[in-house]
């Protein structure tokens, strides 16, 4: 197999121009079986005598030791090129990798914030600060209503009603519904606009503003996220969207 693995290799830096680095990938990964098949027989294997059978074996014994999926499906990669190119050239008359398939993708679970994490969260700003006065009432409407950053930042001022303690959401499509307010968020709320000192407010007005009375954008959003996280000394991890999740869990 070796003389195949290094005609292959020659292939990729003078006709592909591969990178050092790819040729050395691939180089591990070819050996690597190599060295599987020839301790497992007692002789190296010509490329020719590997079989799918062979391959489905190294490929489970690579599961049994431990390599993680993306390292099976590099892997698994390398061996279809090297086959498809030796049957190509002549070599094999058959790609034995072409069968296997690569491994599932492992579902990462997701990231939600424990109910202590959420209070320390919530803790973080200086509502005494007219931005740490917004940046706490735009936490607490997220943590009552679980609403969407994208639907958060488009809300206006008349569309929140304290006394009857709901908030209107307008989502996708126009489509609008009503999410309940909770105490700690009409407080916060109530506190930012008092905080505000602009005059008399139109029910138009976007609830929530940057420093320079502007609508607040998504991205302004995921920016006083991290600096709360921080310095809550959180997960960074978290974005606006599990965050979401996270206060819908609670």
């Amino acid at each position: 197999m070796n003389p195949a693995i290094n005609r292959f290799l020659r292939y990729l830096e003078v006709e592909r121009d591969v990178s050092a680095h790819t040729l050395k990938a691939y180089r591990e990964d070819l050996e690597s079986l190599a060295n599987y098949l020839s301790d497992d027989r007692g002789r190296p294997p010509s490329a020719a005598s590997i079989s799918p059978l062979d391959l489905r074996q190294y490929v489970s014994d690579l599961h049994r030791a431990g390599y993680a999926r993306s390292s099976i499906s590099r892997r698994l990669g390398s061996l279809r090129s090297f086959f498809r190119f030796a049957q190509r050239e002549g070599i094999v008359n058959s790609n034995p990798a072409k069968p296997l398939r690569n491994p599932r993708k492992q579902r990462k679970l997701p990231h939600f914030m424990t109910s202590e994490e959420v209070e320390r969260l919530l803790l973080a700003p200086n509502s005494s600060d007219r931005m740490g006065a917004r940046d706490l009432a735009i936490l607490e409407t997220m943590y009552s209503t679980g609403v969407r950053v994208s639907e958060l930042v488009g809300m206006n001022i008349g569309d929140v009603e304290l006394e009857e303690a709901v908030a209107r959401i307008r989502g996708k499509g126009k489509r609008e519904r009503y999410a309940p307010l909770g105490s700690f968020a009409i407080g916060a709320i109530q506190h930012w606009l008092e905080m505000r000192d602009e005059g008399e407010l139109d029910q138009q007005d976007p609830i929530f503003i940057n420093r320079l009375g502007s609508r607040l954008s998504t991205r302004s959003v995921g920016r006083m996220l991290e600096k709360y996280l921080a310095a809550a000394g959180l997960d960074r991890r978290t974005t606006p969207h599990t965050l979401r999740h996270s206060f819908a869990t609670h």
